[in-house]
């Protein structure tokens, strides 16, 4: 039942990722009406109310008359439609969908509930608009990339219907709806918003909650094959720097090496310390789950505000116009997190050189049983090394970029859609170096046999060899990668770490 109010993360995954229905909440349908009839008034006075009587951005100053009203709606959505460049995927425009009939659902826009209504049918049934995924500056908000989603409504634009791509109408008439005519300011209610980045944002977001799972777990096992000690992650030293992340992923290290074998063959060897890559996981991989927590609350804060413009208070018959559709917040935040995976990738691909690099350790030349004639691993740090340098270019926040549009009315603008874009990127390029690791480090642990890793690695190998065999002599290593990025994705290794967790505190 969707309020505008208290949308959560569970519940958007559930709806978006997991199909789940939605229905407009009646007291959502009470709070639309009475702003709806708000602005019935005002479109029948005189009075200059932005976007009502008058034109958008530079054109402000220019004044509807009556007869014109519904039209400059109509005219507003389609001269928006102007994006370019792939689609959305299937998911961010489900996102898309949801968030923004959340926002208008909060009663503050003056839209008529039949708008979100429509929206909600469209979602329930996955008929999805086709929406270009460049475009957007973020502010006044994602006005390409949410005109895209408004032209199915009026019946214009396309829309995914399961495989195939349809017109607009069709689309409508799929799921039993006819175009609808916007009303005064309706077309204005659906433009204005950050639900493009914030969609985009939000399942970035569920990628990262694994990526930094996956993380840890990967760590854990090139430690073990590379004979690392658990020594620094003591909990006595975390208490001295008490960062919440920091003192997670010690913890986290120290359930998954429990019960190691290979840790105990060289307790007596000479080495006094790893190097950072191995010693400092707890600092790093914690800042980075510290950053997480802080755009995780951002965007749980944006899914249920209300960004359009101008915002109608029903209670006292008043139309305000703000800058609540800026997307500064956003923008800010997804590039905070695309600089903090950026540094989960970077220190990944430093123990994939320290996996591969004889120099290290007692591991054979770039894990190969018979190097020299054969050259294992050693292209796939070199993509990972590729792969690492292109997210330090793309972690450039797009939010500290400006320029001007709308005749310099608009001069300010946020590029939150390009920071979201670019997450995505970076993301994928991380879900391939954390695989690289784990293949290094599966092939690195097997040459210790007889000896075993601890519980939380043992499960974490035979995850990894369910898909992937040894390397025993040179093949072709990129269906490897991919198979086990599946792995990384799919959860399964946020799975084997809260299992070593539990085991950890289970009484013995």
């Amino acid at each position: 039942m969707l309020t505008g109010e208290d949308l959560t993360l569970a519940s958007f995954y559930d709806v978006v990722v997991g199909r789940r229905p939605v229905r407009l909440a009646p007291l959502a349908k009470r709070r639309m009406t009475a702003a709806y009839q708000v602005i019935k008034r005002v479109a029948a006075r005189s009075d200059p109310v932005y976007g009502v009587t008058t034109g958008f951005g530079k054109l402000a100053d220019q004044r509807i008359s009556p007869s014109d009203i519904r039209q400059l709606q109509m005219n507003l959505v389609r001269s928006h439609a102007a994006g370019v460049g792939d689609p959305l995927s299937r998911e961010e425009t489900r996102g898309m969908l949801l968030l923004r009939a959340n926002v208008l659902a909060r009663g503050h826009s003056g839209v008529r509930p039949a708008i979100v209504e429509s929206l909600l049918t469209l979602l329930n049934h996955d008929v999805l608009p086709v929406i270009p995924s460049r475009g957007s500056v973020g502010a006044s908000g994602d006005l390409a990339p949410l005109a895209h989603l408004a032209l199915i409504l009026i019946g214009e634009g396309e829309a995914f219907v399961g495989p195939r791509r349809v017109p607009g109408r069709a689309a409508l008439a799929q799921v039993g709806l006819k175009p609808l005519h916007l009303e005064a300011k309706e077309g204005l209610s659906l433009l204005n918003g950050t639900q493009a980045m914030l969609a985009v944002g939000l399942l970035a977001l569920r990628r990262c909650e694994l990526l930094v799972d996956a993380a840890d777990v990967a760590g854990a096992l090139s430690l073990e094959a590379l004979k690392g000690t658990p020594v620094a992650f003591d909990p006595r030293i975390h208490r001295l720097r008490p960062y919440r992340g920091q003192r997670t992923v010690a913890a986290n290290l120290r359930a998954l090496v429990a019960g190691s074998e290979i840790r105990i063959s060289h307790l007596r060897c000479p080495r006094v310390q790893d190097a950072y890559s191995l010693r400092c996981m707890p600092q790093v991989h914690g800042a980075v789950r510290d950053a997480l927590d802080h755009v995780r609350g951002t965007l749980c804060i944006e899914m249920n505000s209300v960004t359009d413009n101008p915002l109608v208070f029903a209670e006292g018959e008043e139309v305000l116009s703000g800058g609540n559709f800026h997307g500064q917040p956003l923008g800010l935040a997804l590039d905070y997190l695309a600089i903090a995976m950026t540094e989960l990738a970077s220190i990944s691909e430093r123990r994939i050189e320290r996996l591969i690099n004889p120099e290290y350790g007692d591991l054979p030349p770039f894990l190969s049983p018979d190097p020299g004639l054969n050259s294992g691993f050693m292209l796939a740090q070199v993509t990972a090394a590729a792969l690492a340098s292109e997210n330090k270019v793309l972690s450039h926040p797009a939010s500290v970029d400006s320029i001007p549009t709308s005749g310099n009315q608009e001069d300010h603008v946020s590029m939150g859609m390009g920071s979201a874009l670019k997450l995505k990127q970076i993301l994928s390029n991380t879900e391939h170096i954390l695989a690289i690791e784990l293949l290094c480090a599966a092939q690195g642990v097997e040459f210790h046999r007889p000896l075993q890793p601890g519980a939380g690695s043992r499960r974490t190998l035979q995850l990894i060899r369910q898909r992937v065999p040894r390397v025993v002599q040179d093949r072709v290593l990129a269906p490897d990668i991919e198979r086990v990025r599946s792995l990384v994705a799919s959860g399964a290794l946020t799975t084997v770490l809260s299992d070593s967790k539990r085991r950890r505190r289970r009484p013995s």
